[in-house]
């Protein structure tokens, strides 16, 4: 394992999953905002949960790079075209498994069983994230395929 190459290129895999999805919501292309809501997780307070949130994705995302990096390893190679279509699984994962179960595991997110109460105010992401806008799978694709480029682009095999 090449670790001081996984942390150079997961660090900078996990920014540019962080830019391209806050440059979707900026834009409109969707409405979901990963920072905001893993970071109500931990506080009902909007500004904290943005600054708590960001900095749980950087953690999350440099652990899901850790686990691009040991697949590259144990194919032996990287490459950008491995990264894309490792972030294409990851990404189809994102959206069909862990937006499916976060309702249940968020302890301010309203299901789609049980709308919103005083303390679970935030939209269930729904299907594939459809709720927070019909483009919103097509950002996350493109942010995953982003962030497997860019880590099997600069990560080095030993």
């Amino acid at each position: 394992m090449n670790w001081p190459s996984w942390l150079l290129s997961g660090f900078i895999a996990t920014i540019v999953l962080t830019t391209v999805s806050a440059l979707a919501q900026g834009l409109g292309f969707t409405r979901m905002n990963i920072p905001y809501i893993l970071g109500t997780i931990f506080t009902p307070d909007r500004d904290r949960a943005k600054v708590y949130g960001f900095l749980t994705h950087l953690g999350a995302g440099w652990g899901f790079s850790l686990f691009y990096a040991l697949l590259f390893e144990s194919m032996g190679n990287a490459g950008w075209w491995r990264g894309a279509m490792i972030g294409t699984v990851h990404a189809t994962f994102a959206l069909v498994v862990i937006f499916a179960v976060l309702p249940g595991a968020h302890p301010r997110m309203a299901s789609e069983r049980h709308g919103p109460t005083a303390a679970k105010l935030l939209e269930p992401p729904g299907f594939m994230a459809l709720n927070y806008g019909t483009q919103t799978p097509i950002a996350v694709f493109i942010s995953h395929i982003l962030f497997g480029i860019v880590l099997g682009a600069f990560y080095h095999v030993r």
